[in-house]
């Protein structure tokens, strides 16, 4: 890290022009539409109040740190694996679903001055007024509804107000991008998920969906829907971005694309260093039994593990460069108001030279560069996907 005042001293322009750039972030209400830090909830001896560091415990998401990085807030992630879609499977995704759905609502009620949960898109405004991190909360993978789409009903009481289809496998609901088509897009089943949505207020969300899927969410849905972490195709032909004709049709019904820090180049697969990974991934498994010190220094040496297969088995990293070459093709595709922020943080998230929630400011700085406005901007951080959010709501069933 370079040291302030030598910077101050060696370019007075340029480090004016940074604060400049930090004042505006901050004071502009930033929104990521896909926070997975939940995860990290249930870890024992993990606590958000406390500052974290990525290299230390892997998470990248805290209250200092979103304090530091200027986050208000954003849509905090109900994520479940896919399991088997049997009776079995599907209550266990269930039982997890709401338990974690539990833990966010806990987190909140323990800590009423720092963290408030939101529900409409007019409450974003008032909870940052407070000084507060506003909670949305959104479900990765539906596949916990089992074969009852009337039970997104219940979460929706919960707070629920955007939900994907699917994960990385297919499931009862429809296809997903990263596996063999099954339905050709949503089944029977993922349509009355798709019109149950829809009558309640939660926005869709095609992001992990298959190309098919994507298509016929759009054209089935009342309100617009978003893509709440992908990037762009066109930059990386993975099957988990969006390509150039379906980020203009998502746009030209409303929605945006909340842009992704994975996948957004590709890199060569080295066998051992994935099955490296894998065992140092076992480790970190059913962390819930242990004690803190226990779970702590599991962790601890996970980080430790990680850093020396680095040296052992380098691999090409994306990078903040990476990362703004897609969102600026996204820009300049559709427009500032069509375009957002949803990096995956704690859920695979962040790339060198922005490693973690802290470094978003770098973000606004580069817009401003671009000759992005400060009301472009605003839409950017948080309007867009607070728009879409409203669109869904006033397309609700009513009565």
């Amino acid at each position: 890290m370079e040291n302030g005042t030598a910077a101050l001293a060696l370019a007075p322009g340029l480090a004016r022009a940074a604060t400049d750039s930090l004042a505006l972030h901050k004071k502009l209400i930033c929104i990521d539409s896909h926070l997975d830090m939940p995860a990290n909830l249930a870890r024992p001896g993990w606590n958000v109040m406390e500052r974290h560091h990525v290299d230390e415990d892997f998470t990248q998401a805290d209250y200092p740190r979103m304090l530091e990085g200027g986050l208000d807030g954003g849509f905090f992630a109900i994520y479940t694996p896919q399991a088997p879609v049997t009776p079995e499977g599907m209550s266990a995704m269930r039982d997890a679903a709401f338990l974690r759905a539990a833990e966010i609502r806990e987190m909140v009620a323990a800590h009423p001055q720092q963290f408030e949960l939101a529900f409409l898109e007019e409450d974003a405004k008032r909870i940052a007024a407070k000084g507060k991190i506003m909670v949305y909360q959104s479900i990765e993978n539906s596949g916990i509804l089992g074969n009852d789409p009337t039970l997104l009903r219940s979460f929706y009481k919960l707070g629920v107000r955007l939900a994907g289809p699917v994960h990385f496998l297919n499931n009862q609901f429809g296809d997903s991008a990263t596996d063999k088509p099954k339905w050709n897009g949503l089944s029977p089943l993922g349509k009355e998920f798709v019109k149950e949505a829809n009558d309640l207020g939660v926005v869709l969300d095609a992001s992990h969906s298959a190309d098919s899927v994507f298509d016929q969410m759009l054209e089935m849905s009342r309100a617009p829907i978003i893509c709440s972490h992908s990037s762009c195709r066109a930059l990386n032909n993975h099957p988990r971005n969006l390509d150039d004709a379906r980020i203009k049709k998502l746009a030209a019904k409303g929605g945006t694309i909340q842009m992704n820090s994975v996948y957004l180049i590709t890199t060569p697969r080295n066998p051992e260093r994935s099955k490296a990974e894998a065992a140092i991934s076992d480790k970190l498994e059913n962390l819930s039994g242990k004690t803190p010190a226990e779970a702590t220094a599991i962790v601890r040496q996970a980080a430790i593990d990680t850093k020396a297969l680095d040296k052992k088995y380098p691999t090409q990293r994306a990078t903040f460069e990476d990362y703004m070459k897609h969102i600026l093709h996204a820009l300049d595709l559709v427009g500032p108001d069509h375009v957002g922020i949803g990096a995956d943080w704690d859920g695979g998230g962040g790339v060198a030279g922005l490693e973690d929630i802290t470094s978003l400011p770098k973000i606004t700085d580069r817009l401003l560069k671009a000759g992005y406005t400060e009301a472009q901007l605003s839409n950017f951080w948080g309007g867009n996907v607070l728009r879409v959010l409203g669109k869904a709501h006033a397309a609700r069933k009513q009565g």
